[in-house]
């Protein structure tokens, strides 16, 4: 029984540690990875919840048009990637394989797909902003074509990484899996 302030067992030095069992590196990558994921979500989280409030606030008409600009049409499919991260998170208490592989494919279809859609609708706009100088719709004084640009390539990296981990993730619950099968 180890202690950290008091006696050494006799005829030690500390140095045979060797021969003790270590976790295994899938276990300690699958919880490395979840961790990150985790992160990720949050992230994503917080991006959802602009633009929530965003489509709130135009279609409520809480403040004038020239402060917040109605939401471009990818937006809405958009408020449907809180699903993928859902299943993600409801994945990793259990290791649940299924889970993962449906948070990853519906990651593509309600997060990937609408931001893609999202660059391509908003690229004449922005084609005519940087061309002529002129914005028709803003966010708070800033044109709100430059803003969700922003929105989608931070939104497109936050999903690209956790498609990449979360493929790790998958990697690693499967060799455990496979291991588990040979025993």
């Amino acid at each position: 029984m180890a202690s950290r302030g008091g006696p050494r067992a006799a005829g030690t030095d500390g140095s045979d540690f060797q021969h003790r069992e270590r976790v295994a590196s899938h276990y300690q990558m699958s919880v490395t990875l979840k961790s990150e994921i985790k992160k990720l979500i949050y992230a994503h989280v917080g991006i959802w919840l602009l633009l929530l409030a965003q489509v709130c606030v135009g279609h409520l008409k809480l403040l004038p048009h020239d402060r917040v600009a109605m939401p471009y049409q990818w937006e809405y499919p958009y408020l449907l990637s809180i699903l993928p991260s859902l299943l993600g998170l409801l994945s990793f208490p259990r290791n649940n394989i299924s889970y993962l592989v449906l948070s990853m494919i519906s990651t593509g279809l309600f997060s990937v797909a609408p931001l893609i859609y999202g660059a391509m609708e908003m690229f004449p706009m922005a084609q005519q902003l940087y061309r002529h100088g002129k914005a028709y719709r803003f966010i708070f004084g800033f044109s709100a074509v430059s803003v969700m640009y922003l929105v989608v390539v931070v939104a497109a990296q936050v999903h690209g990484w956790q498609l990449y981990y979360s493929k790790k993730l998958l990697d690693s619950w499967f060799t455990s899996t496979q291991e588990k099968k040979k025993k």
